[in-house]
């Protein structure tokens, strides 16, 4: 009996008499293979993926349909492309998308520079039904919780609450997370192995209660803006809860949408 080709069929030969219809184009299974490999950690964040044409031949199809995959998957920052250079594996140490998901943005007359990190607690604690529900746990389940101030240009403007599912970052400690000086995500990626591909996010008017205003600098009642971020991996496996308080006062913020 002749093996199963694990490669997608050619673009030119036609399909056999008793053949199954096509349920997606194929350069969108040379995209699911190539997420696969991504996956699976054959090319580490930052590190380049073969060429187009190496991937035409590795997945015996053309180089025009590998292109259009990869351009799906630069769209969704799971690859960047560079001029001249190839392209690699998205990795949340790169400057250009360390802050993806931090949409924050100073205003005109709002001074920018470096963000400070503030670890204000950090504990393993068991999953309330909630918190299990979002991360797709089961509650009672061990997670890590904890709180931090991210401060711009020494006025605190984020405060965070996070919760992560405890078997994914097994090690993780106070003393760890407090020393990490880095975006959050880039720690996640180089030292647990776990990639924030996708997020999704739900926004809401609040104002300061009387624990949270003193760490915020305002006062209680102060308006605040509430948003509730799930981020997720790699088959759509949320890795991440996290609700932040902002002050806008001198930040906005800011999306693009298509």
């Amino acid at each position: 009996m002749a093996a199963h080709s694990p490669y997608p069929p050619t673009a030119e030969a036609p399909p056999g008499p008793t053949a199954g219809p096509a349920f997606s184009p194929l350069y969108q299974q040379i995209k699911a293979l190539i997420t696969r490999s991504l996956q699976a950690g054959e090319w580490r964040p930052g590190e380049a993926i073969p060429s187009e044409t190496e991937l035409a031949v590795r997945y015996r199809v053309s180089q025009g349909t590998v292109r259009k995959a990869i351009d799906e998957l630069a769209a969704e920052n799971l690859v960047l492309r560079r001029q001249g250079k190839g392209t690699f594996v998205a990795t949340h140490a790169e400057q250009q998308v360390q802050y993806r998901f931090l949409r924050l943005v100073p205003d005109e007359r709002a001074k920018s520079g470096s963000v400070e990190r503030r670890l204000l607690d950090c504990r393993r604690v068991r999953a309330n039904a909630e918190v299990a529900r979002t991360l797709d746990l089961k509650a009672g389940d061990p997670v890590i919780q904890a709180r931090r101030l991210l401060i711009f240009a020494g006025r605190p403007v984020v405060l965070e609450d996070i919760w992560l599912p405890g078997n994914l970052f097994k090690g993780l400690t106070t003393e760890r997370l407090a020393d990490y000086r880095g975006p959050l995500y880039a720690f996640f990626e180089t030292e647990f192995g776990v990639r924030t591909i996708r997020a999704e996010e739900k926004l809401r008017a609040t104002a300061a209660n009387a624990v949270d205003a003193p760490l915020l600098a305002v006062a209680e009642g102060a308006p605040l803006l509430s948003v509730e971020r799930r981020t997720l991996t790699y088959g759509d496996k949320p890795v991440e809860l996290r609700r932040g308080l902002y002050e806008t006062s001198n930040h906005h913020y800011r999306n693009e949408l298509n």
